[in-house]
């Protein structure tokens, strides 16, 4: 079969690779569409690892299933879950799931970028949900980024009646802003420094959208009655996100990070200022099955349509290009490629 072997973002093959086998308790999933995700062209995450397999946004088609295997058949279309939790530890049961060690070792073989992928018996368990006949296989790529966020907004604990800021207007933001919208949030502004990606924010539901080289901190009390925003979620790695993070919150507000500075890259946090107000700064990383289903019936009952935010389908032979597009973060949203076409 044909894989995507990442070396880094301007380099990645199509290679071959043996069809992977499958033990009794595990599926084979032929791999319709999956998404390109901002964390795949993080070349500071990535390249220790390179070359590898990448690709986390998939939905595909049941190839073999295991004799073991009773929820699942051939033909079946499905999402997979690349990270699942064990759902007994001490983590699991606190619902900070995604602390979970199972969930960080965890994930299906080789990636979500080649033809097919083995899926494992906990991936089987916990990761693997069956697509309404409704949603395409172009939608199913938004499950797992749209779980990440509701989980995010869960636990900053965001409100009908309260301000949103989302700092970052990449895919990531967008799916905020969408998300935001569908839960009637009161007031949403999106941060950016691409006039592209604010014009998308304001299409997909910000009420404000403002060039992060203005004074966001003036703009903001301008519309919200000289306050700043009740929840902030950053959306972008750039340290000057993270800075005017902690400048835009207000008081007995959150800030949560659900994009992070480099490893090397330090910032202050000037506790001193938030001491007497109550500013919670948290953090938010991937999905729990709870949240996956979550997002699966949003998109299934058209709370949300994502259909919208595809702005490039590519054959697999054009994943490079696509790499490109997601590392360049300038006119594309979406970028989807199809490794059976």
């Amino acid at each position: 079969m044909r894989v995507a072997m990442y070396y880094h973002n301007q380099d990645v093959r199509i290679e071959e690779m043996p069809v992977p086998e499958i033990y009794d308790d595990e599926i084979l999933v032929k791999v319709m569409a999956s998404g390109i995700c901002g964390t795949d062209v993080m070349e500071w995450y990535r390249l220790k690892k390179a070359p590898l397999v990448l690709g986390h946004e998939i939905s595909g088609i049941v190839d073999k299933v295991g004799k073991n295997v009773k929820n699942f058949k051939t033909g079946d279309r499905v999402f997979v879950s690349h990270h699942v939790p064990c759902m007994k530890c001490h983590y699991c049961a606190n619902n900070h799931h995604t602390a979970c060690e199972t969930l960080h070792k965890t994930n299906f073989h080789p990636g979500g970028f080649s033809e097919f992928i083995r899926v494992p018996k906990i991936n089987v368990e916990f990761g693997t949900f069956k697509l309404p006949d409704n949603i395409s296989f172009d939608e199913g790529t938004f499950i797992e980024p749209l779980g990440t966020a509701i989980r995010a907004q869960r636990l900053a604990g965001l409100k009908e009646n309260q301000t949103l800021l989302v700092i970052g207007s990449g895919i990531s933001g967008l799916i905020h802003i969408k998300l935001a919208k569908a839960r009637n949030v009161k007031k949403i502004i999106a941060v950016d420094l691409n006039e592209y990606r604010l014009n998308a924010a304001k299409r997909f539901g910000a009420d404000f959208a403002f060039n992060a080289s203005e004074n966001i901190v003036d703009k903001i009390k301008k519309i919200n009655e000289n306050r700043l925003a009740d929840v902030v979620i950053v959306c972008t790695g750039a340290l000057a996100a993270a800075q005017q993070a902690l400048q835009s919150v207000d008081k007995g507000g959150t800030i949560l990070f659900f994009a992070v500075p480099r490893p090397d890259e330090k910032f202050e946090i000037p506790i001193n200022d938030f001491w007497k107000n109550e500013v919670k700064i948290m953090t938010s990383y991937a999905a729990a099955p709870n949240d996956l289903k979550e997002s699966i019936n949003l998109i299934k009952n058209k709370k949300i349509d994502f259909n919208d935010m595809v702005t490039h389908k590519l054959k697999f032979d054009e994943i490079q290009k696509g790499f490109g597009l997601v590392a360049e973060a300038k006119e594309s949203i979406k970028v989807i490629v199809e490794p059976n076409r």
